[in-house]
């Protein structure tokens, strides 16, 4: 028996949250990852690992505040807490490979492929790990074709971000590259949940087990967004990321070269020379 699959049960109300999560991961994760770059005397591991727990948290945030919205009629949905939270870690470490890669290598184009390619994986394998979690009176299948198209549109997101990371330097211009994080991150996720299909048990029978979504996620949720939540305070009080594209000049972060200060003995000129006088007084009777 085919279930019936509803991914909008709340609505539009989960997928514009999700959206707007994504955006302000993207956004937070952007501007640290700036922030390490144009900025020589920062901590430049801190600046990218909390960019890259920014954007984790965010994917990861977006995909389950979208799953709050789903639901299959004939069927209870619950999830398995393991896969639930080694998801999330999964998320935050495939981002910091990408992150920490072009943050140190630069964004050549054989760099940008690699570590896109990496991010963009793990950003996939999070999504499929998240669905993994998922209990039900059923099997879940999945079209492979619709499979494929939501990994590269991971895959090209990461990369495209990850550019944005190391090649932006205004405030607007990484706002708009997170706009465009948020589309292509929520386009990856509902592609992959067009790609499900539930076939049912004919068994009656509560064969699953785990936690509801409400009990399960919303707990969890607070945890990153709490993350997030203070990542932008951090961001927004770093006086080199509020004064905006004006000091991103790099002209503040650079050091002057030190001026050499050495006494150089002076060299008399060959045209003056001292000559000696006489002291010696003629004396005529």
């Amino acid at each position: 028996m085919q279930g019936t699959i509803d991914g909008f049960s709340y609505g539009f109300v989960t997928p514009v949250a999700a959206f707007v999560m994504a955006c302000l991961g993207g956004a937070l994760g952007l501007r640290c990852v700036v922030r390490s770059l144009l900025n020589q005397a920062s901590w430049k591991p801190g600046w990218l690992a909390m960019g890259a727990a920014a954007i984790g948290c965010g994917i990861w945030t977006m995909h389950f505040i979208a799953m709050i919205g789903f639901q299959v009629e004939e069927t209870a949905v619950r999830y398995d807490v393991g896969l639930t939270v080694t998801s999330l870690a999964v998320a935050i470490v495939v981002v910091g490979i990408g992150v920490f890669v072009v943050g140190y290598r630069g964004a050549t184009p054989g760099t940008l492929s690699v570590a896109g390619t990496i991010t963009g994986l793990g950003v996939a394998a999070m999504h499929y790990l998240g669905m993994a979690a998922l209990h039900l009176n059923g099997e879940i299948h999945y079209d492979i074709v619709t499979v494929t198209l939501s990994v590269v549109i991971a895959v090209v997101a990461a990369t495209a971000a990850l550019w944005a990371a190391v090649s932006i330097r205004g405030f607007l211009t990484s706002l708009g590259a997170s706009l465009v994080m948020g589309v292509a991150v929520s386009g990856m996720h509902y592609t992959g949940m067009a790609a499900v299909s539930v076939h049912l048990h004919d068994s009656g029978g509560t064969t699953w087990a785990g936690d509801s979504p409400t009990s399960l996620l919303l707990p969890m949720l607070i945890g990153p967004a709490i993350f997030l939540l203070l990542a932008a305070v951090v961001v927004m009080f770093d006086p080199l990321l509020v004064l905006g594209d004006g000091e991103w000049d790099g002209k503040r972060t650079q050091q002057q070269p030190a001026q050499d200060t050495r006494q150089i003995p002076r060299q008399p000129s060959p045209g003056w020379q001292r000559t000696p006088t006489s002291t010696r007084t003629d004396l005529r009777l």
